[in-house]
């Protein structure tokens, strides 16, 4: 018996001993008494549990059709061969589609992530570009039944955004999106040039995990600074006349957030401070150098020969990622969202 591409089903990325050796401590962990003092680790602790049981029954359920069709094989006499060929074609792509959800197993991956696009160099163009990303992530979140929400978003002088601050809330938001951060290139020929030459535009993407329950970070209202003015549409102009809008200063580290989507200002105050919490993890894992890479990379200048991937529209179609050598000439899918792919291909490497 043999699977299609001459591949066996990659059990090795699973140790399914591993993974039942930490339900069963967890699970003891859950029955001592005072578990539950602290509500929102224990509720971490249930989540992992209930997310490792599912993967394991899953998983020896596979284990067990695979020894079953390869016994059937042995004794097969050729009346049963291509049934056997069939079910060994659909195992195989379950078990694909399986390996992904393993390399999703890092502690944050399973939960929502904080988005964040900033425009770099190639002024309207690459503010342009920006608002276009901005269009292409909120496409790929529809289509994974992700729920999406502006927290905060700069426009540009005369098209598209200077930056946007967007929450990601569903299951591996942050898992899947961590794929994207970067600098991403855009090649075209510019509709802002009058001579409609070719121009080259980069725009940098950040993704942080939305940090719940966190003990190590911990804000203390003597460590910030809270301001709060009128939200502001294009132009900087007004948009709404009450004071709604709300900036937060950490004075520590001078690191500022600013949140205006239009709702009310204690709702602004909250979202706020769940992106500054996360900027603030950010920081505490830079003490880290060997986590640096998993949670946000290495930082690089928005500008020539230090994009992750590149979107060519001109003088042909391509769009292709510099790490894993994964492209596509369907450039309109990928700026509909359909960025899967490039994920997956992300996530396989790493």
């Amino acid at each position: 018996m043999h699977w299609k591409n001459n591949s066996t089903p990659s059990w090795s990325i699973f140790d399914l001993a591993k993974k039942s050796e930490e339900l069963s401590k967890l699970q003891k962990q859950s029955e001592v008494p005072g578990f539950w003092d602290d509500p929102t680790k224990a509720q971490s602790v249930m989540k992992r549990i209930a997310y490792l049981d599912d993967t394991i029954v899953e998983w020896s359920k596979l284990q067990t059709q695979v020894e079953g069709l390869s016994a059937l094989w042995e004794l097969d006499d050729g009346s049963l061969t291509e049934e056997i060929v069939q079910q060994v074609d659909e195992l195989e792509d379950l078990v694909a589609k399986k390996e992904i959800s393993l390399l999703l197993s890092g502690q944050y991956d399973r939960g929502n992530a904080i988005l964040a696009i900033h425009a770099g160099a190639g002024g309207t163009d690459s503010q342009d570009w920006a608002g276009i990303l901005e269009r292409m992530y909120l496409r790929w979140a529809e289509n994974k039944g992700y729920k999406a929400e502006i927290l905060d978003r700069t426009s540009g002088e005369e098209a598209g955004i200077k930056s946007v601050t967007i929450s990601v809330t569903g299951n591996i938001a942050y898992g899947y999106l961590k794929a994207e951060k970067g600098v991403h290139r855009l090649v075209r020929l510019s509709p802002f040039d009058a001579a409609h030459r070719r121009h080259t535009s980069f725009a940098l993407v950040e993704v942080l995990p939305e940090i719940e329950g966190n003990d190590e970070i911990v804000i203390r209202p003597e460590d910030i600074e809270i301001e709060v003015y009128k939200s502001s549409g294009a132009g900087g102009q007004n948009v709404q006349k009450n004071m709604t809008a709300v900036r937060i200063i950490h004075l520590a580290t001078g690191l500022v957030v600013t949140c205006q989507n239009e709702r009310s200002q204690t709702q602004n105050r909250e979202s706020a401070l769940k992106v500054l919490r996360a900027r603030l993890f950010e920081l505490q894992q830079q003490e880290h150098a060997e986590q640096i890479s998993d949670l946000k990379g290495e930082f690089k200048k928005v500008e020539w020969g230090s994009q992750i991937r590149s979107y060519v529209l001109h003088p042909y179609q391509m769009v292709k990622d510099h790490r894993t050598e994964y492209e596509t000439g369907n450039t309109q899918a990928v700026l509909d969202g359909n960025l899967d792919g490039f994920i997956e291909a992300y996530l396989r490497m790493k």
